[in-house]
């Protein structure tokens, strides 16, 4: 450290013309800013805050004036295009042909889409039907696509529409027939064979009978059930009936809880005898077939 080396009584003269303020760093009374002043540049900090604010409170008021007058309407919904609709089919080339060779047995006749559908009498869809098929006609409608039905159940008269859908192979043309139905119609498979599975199908989901059908039973439910689930006045829901008394046996309390506990972690299949008796093959050790030897 370097030693103060200042002797007492040693201190520096002051230089001439320089007061003793000056000297010591002290600015001068005169130039300290009065009381209740400001400086130049706190004053231009203050007006610039003061310029801010105003501006703030002049948007908040120009908000608040736009909250409270009315607003500008707003644009209307554009409402969404309609979709196609059905149009009238009475001046379609194969309608009037049909009019012409079997007359009021034709009814209305609709074009949707570039899809043909004509209603006809039921008492003569056979006829219809061999005629579309045969050479009679221009277009040859020579496959049956598809059969199946239709229940309304606020018709009272005929709650049932057959629906025919025919097609062409040769020229690629479709055609939908419906019929009106309350409770049996005539069968169509000495035109179309195919059509026995398909009345079939109608006739147990359904109920409607096709008369002269080779072999009218049902295809997809048991031969004593009762009912026919496709109805719309047909029960969702689990019911009893005679088939169920019949067929399912009557369970215990314990039992129905072991089923439900199979169900649960998907062990149904164990309840079935023939995948028991699998089971029990293979921990014996058993071959399900025997090798050839």
């Amino acid at each position: 450290m370097s030693e103060d080396t200042k002797q007492p009584g040693s201190e520096e003269p002051t230089k001439p013309g320089v007061s003793d303020s000056e000297a010591s760093g002290t600015p001068p009374p005169s130039a300290i800013p009065p009381a209740g002043t400001l400086a130049g540049a706190d004053a231009e900090k203050a007006s610039m805050v003061e310029q801010a604010k105003s501006r703030v409170a002049a948007v908040k008021e120009s908000l608040t004036d736009q909250a409270a007058a009315p607003g500008a309407p707003k644009p209307p919904v554009k409402k969404k295009e309609e979709g196609p609709k059905p149009t009238d089919a009475a001046e379609h080339a194969l309608v009037k042909k049909l009019k012409s060779k079997f007359g009021e047995a034709i009814g209305e006749a609709t074009e949707f889409i570039g899809q043909l559908s004509v209603t006809v009498d039921g008492q003569r869809i056979v006829e219809i039907c061999d005629f579309l098929n045969s050479d009679a006609a221009e277009t040859r409608f020579n496959y049956l696509s598809d059969l199946t039905c239709v229940h309304y159940p606020d018709r009272r008269t005929e709650p049932f529409e057959i629906v025919y859908n025919l097609f062409s192979i040769e020229e690629n043309e479709r055609v939908r027939l419906k019929v009106r139905t309350k409770e049996s119609v005539d069968s169509v498979t000495g035109v179309w064979p195919a059509a026995n599975w398909m009345e079939r199908e109608v006739f147990d989901l359904f109920g409607v009978r096709f008369n002269n059908h080779p072999d009218l039973r049902r295809l997809l439910l048991p031969p004593d059930w009762e009912g026919h689930p496709l109805r719309k006045d047909y029960p969702l829901e689990f019911i009893e009936n005679a088939w169920t008394a019949n067929h399912l046996p009557v369970m215990t309390e314990v039992e129905m809880e072991q089923l439900h506990q199979r169900r649960a972690y998907g062990l149904d299949l164990l309840s079935v005898p023939e995948e028991r008796m699998m089971r029990e093959i293979f921990i014996g050790g058993k071959e399900v077939m025997p090798k050839d030897k």
